[in-house]
């Protein structure tokens, strides 16, 4: 007896038949029967493989339990389905049934399907446990698989093979016992079946390859674990096998209601470095290519490039600095930039603009930093449901439905306009102006899209996701009045979601109103809001201008306010890096101004819809 390390394994089979149940003009099912395996000969780099398929040698019961994954083509991150039921059958053979989501992916699959475009079905599985059984077929051994686990169901375009499924859709390897030597009685052997011809594979860069790809996920998993302090997750992670994708879902799904955590271009510099730290320096060192004289500039950008993994455009800015907008600054123009000049002013006082408050973060929405690669994070959609019976009967099927969260890098940027003799005469103040203003502006981009968002290149904000609670004041939009506050909680409560991180998110003509309209009757003296205004229904509240004031309802058009409601700990913000500065000496070269654009990769998602509601139609003037 010995072991051998086997990846997950696959092999094809074909669709037996899709269910077409309904009337016409119903919507059609979307389940189909296949079969997913036989006992088929199959060749692989260790030779003939046969799977038994008795009772006792195939393990079931993830298969089989209603929420083992319908793939495309082996790839995780591509579920299309879920397979529903899956059995032995009589015939021995793997037989199954798999219902199709609803995403366009899966639409367009199902519809290949039906029109009998998309025919082959493959199985990924772990082998357990085999036999030799004996040395035929030109003295290739045969081996008969008595142990062994059904991972997933993939649709495929290309029959599966050794070559095509090692290592397609899993990056663990599996130890695999191999009884040597054991001779099957004559009456006990497999009836000869045709066997199809695999191309030879290169077994010694095969184990090359997945040795290398198994250092590359743990080296990274291991990696992001120590930047958020979550080594026990990490390495978890690595002995459950997960990839680096779904290492970042749950880091997310464990971010609990803790301040976000420090980001790869948090450096820790003290007092003296921040004061060291020269924007303008970097700046001129970028546009000569000589960075002599700014070397810790360098440094620091060096330094975030090695913690995040990417090359920036430009350099990096260390996020540790005190603040960053767009503004174009010259000499010649006082308002835009002459004021900074080096001559005797108080650059220490200098007056900034107004801006809008950033709300989201410390209402407690969820940041992740670091990302890499897109997120995705598995959730239960719906809950298995539970039926009293009578003696003897049988509870009715409720069986549990799965969803995805996904999160893929949307970049935002500013830029502002230096003139060369601003950056040669400037007051050192600038250097924290300038930073403080383009830094303050993504920041506000971020919160707005957080809030409202979908808009052309914009993540998904709050009042833009499907399914979140809804009330509606009128055709024409209402003034606020206290029921549409009592029933922007019931609909988060309703659902179960009033947990976590509650609070109510208005703007400043909403907040006004509230405080100016009676709760119940004209001649009450308790208003909606009322002292000390920072509190409402018992739930905390922020105010800023960044939640819309302009949405239209019937004929009030451009004039209606939102509130939100909810779980801020269930808003999701994640960023891809870290600012990254590019310069741009060649658009404004003959004016020999320099351009400083900033950029910075970032997205929202929603963890469950139904921990917010919103009102988006309040008239407040």
């Amino acid at each position: 007896m010995k072991t051998m390390k086997t990846p997950k394994l696959s092999r094809m089979a074909e669709i037996v038949a899709v269910r077409m149940d309904g009337e016409e003009g119903e919507e059609v099912s979307r389940t189909m029967d296949l079969s997913f395996s036989s006992e088929e000969p199959y060749q692989r780099f260790f030779g003939f493989e046969v799977l038994d398929h008795s009772a006792e040698s195939v393990r079931m019961d993830f298969i089989s339990g209603g929420s083992a994954p319908l793939l495309l083509d082996h790839d995780t991150g591509q579920q299309i389905g879920v397979v529903e039921m899956a059995e032995i059958g009589s015939d021995r053979r793997g037989q199954a049934t798999v219902r199709f989501g609803r995403s366009a992916l899966a639409n367009e699959v199902f519809q290949d399907v039906q029109d009998g475009i998309r025919k082959n079905v493959s199985v990924g599985y772990s082998v357990n446990e085999m036999e030799c059984e004996e040395k035929d077929r030109e003295g290739v051994e045969s081996f008969r698989v008595t142990d062994w686990t059904p991972l997933e169901v993939s649709i495929v375009s290309v029959p599966a093979d050794a070559s095509v499924g090692i290592g397609r859709d899993s990056e663990a390897e599996y130890e695999t016992i191999v009884k040597k030597e054991k001779t099957m009685s004559e009456e006990n052997q497999v009836p000869a079946s045709p066997v199809k011809a695999e191309p030879a594979v290169d077994v010694a860069k095969l184990q090359h390859d997945a040795i290398a790809t198994e250092r590359s996920r743990v080296a990274d998993i291991q990696s992001l674990a120590s930047r958020h302090n979550k080594g026990d997750l990490g390495q978890e992670a690595i002995k459950n096998g997960a990839t680096i994708d779904q290492f970042k879902g749950i880091l997310l799904e464990n971010m609990g209601e803790t301040a976000p955590l420090s980001k790869p271009s948090d450096l820790n510099l003290d007092e003296n470095e921040k004061r060291e730290y020269s924007l303008l320096r970097a700046v001129r060192a970028k546009v000569t290519g000589d960075w002599k004289g700014a070397e810790f500039e360098k440094e620091c950008s060096d330094e975030i490039a090695q913690r995040t993994g990417k090359t920036a455009r430009g350099f990096f800015l260390p996020s540790d600095l005190d603040g960053w907008n767009k503004r174009d600054l010259t000499i010649g123009t006082a308002t835009a930039g002459g004021n900074l000049k080096g001559t005797d002013h108080l650059g220490g006082s200098f007056i900034d603009a107004l801006r809008d408050r950033l709300v989201v973060k410390q209402l407690g929405a969820r940041v992740m930093s670091g990302l890499q690669g897109d997120v995705a994070i598995p959730a239960l959609n719906a809950k298995t449901g539970a039926y009293w019976v009578a003696e003897d009967g049988a509870p009715t099927e409720g069986a549990p439905t799965f969803r995805q969260v996904t999160m893929a890098p949307k970049t935002v940027g500013a830029y502002v306009d230096m003139s060369r003799k601003l950056m040669i005469q400037s007051d050192p103040s600038v250097e924290g102006i300038v930073r403080s203003d383009i830094l303050s502006q993504i920041a506000v981009a971020i919160d707005g899209v957080a809030i409202e968002g979908g808009g052309s290149n914009e993540p998904t904000g709050i009042t833009q996701t499907s399914g979140i609670g809804s009330v509606a004041m009128g055709t024409n939009g209402l003034a606020p009045n206290w029921a549409s506050v009592v029933q922007l909680v019931r609909e988060v409560e309703i659902d179960n979601a009033d947990v976590g991180s509650l609070a109510f998110l208005m703007n400043p003509q909403t907040k006004a109103k509230m405080a100016n309209t009676a709760r119940v009757a004209s001649t009450d003296s308790q208003m909606i809001l009322n002292q000390p205004w920072n509190d409402l229904y018992g739930y905390n509240m922020a105010v800023s201008n960044l939640v819309p004031s302009d949405l239209t309802k019937g004929s009030s058009s451009g004039v209606c306010s939102a509130m939100i409601f909810g779980n801020f700990n269930d808003l999701m913000i994640g960023e891809w890096g870290v600012v990254d500065v590019n310069i741009d000496d060649k658009s404004l070269s003959t004016t020999g101004q320099v351009r400083l654009v900033a950029f910075m990769d970032v997205d929202v998602a929603v963890r469950h819809a139904q921990s917010f509601s919103a009102v988006l139609d309040y008239l407040t003037t």
